[in-house]
């Protein structure tokens, strides 16, 4: 009795062994194949960013014109430039067509992240001098606002393009760092002429960029 069902559980054993696996691989050749996610086409977003661009380039003049308006002589003379203004902490748009043609997408897309993240900071501290030095000025702190808002948009749409061409995202920072609060009127219009003017010169850079991405990568 006993050796009949030591035989009986070992023929079990055996039945069991050669019977599980069987349908362990049915459902290995039934699971579809492993496929990696298909790359996102950077087209699409840099369509987006320079539709974006194009839109901020149309009001950037504008921009410049009603805040010198609202400071008073000299900034409100007619034909009043100081290009020799400038900003230690907002990056100059100003290069020479033979280094910005020989720019690298990376580098292309990481000095416009840097100089927008800048000017929506900066367009901010304008806004806020603006609401102590022109209070009375709805039309100047509206057009600040969206400035600020655009470029934050901008941003996005940068962001967007790098991840879709695999580059890395930089981390926002403090571009301002420390401001002196303390500055005179005249230097706070000084501050607000430089960043309006940039905003202006940084979107016409930002349409040229993205113009020839968007040659580059077109669907």
């Amino acid at each position: 009795m006993n050796g009949r069902t030591s035989r009986q559980d070992r023929a079990l054993g055996a039945d069991l062994w050669f019977s599980l696996p069987a349908p362990l691989c049915l459902m290995t050749l039934l699971m579809p194949p492993f496929r990696q996610a298909a790359p996102i086409s950077p087209a699409e977003p840099i369509k987006q960013a320079y539709s974006l661009a194009l839109y901020m380039q149309k009001n950037t003049s504008t921009l410049l014109q009603t805040y010198l308006q609202y400071q008073g002589s000299p900034f409100s003379d007619p034909g009043f430039s100081a290009p020799e203004l400038q900003l230690s902490s907002l990056p100059p748009a100003a290069v020479s067509f033979k280094t910005w043609h020989a720019l690298e997408d990376a580098e292309r897309l990481g000095r416009a992240q840097e100089a927008f993240l800048a000017l929506t900071q900066h367009l901010q501290l304008v806004g806020d001098d603006q609401i102590d030095l022109n209070p009375g000025s709805p039309i100047l702190l509206a057009q600040l606002g969206a400035a600020r808002l655009r470029a934050q948009g901008l941003l996005g749409n940068m962001a967007a393009i790098m991840t879709a061409l695999g580059l890395p995202v930089p981390p926002e920072e403090d571009t301002l760092g420390l401001v002196p609060f303390g500055a005179s009127a005249f230097e706070r219009k000084c501050r607000g002429y430089v960043v309006t003017r940039e905003y202006g010169h940084w979107t016409d850079r930002a349409v040229r960029d993205l113009a020839l991405l968007k040659a580059k990568y077109s669907a």
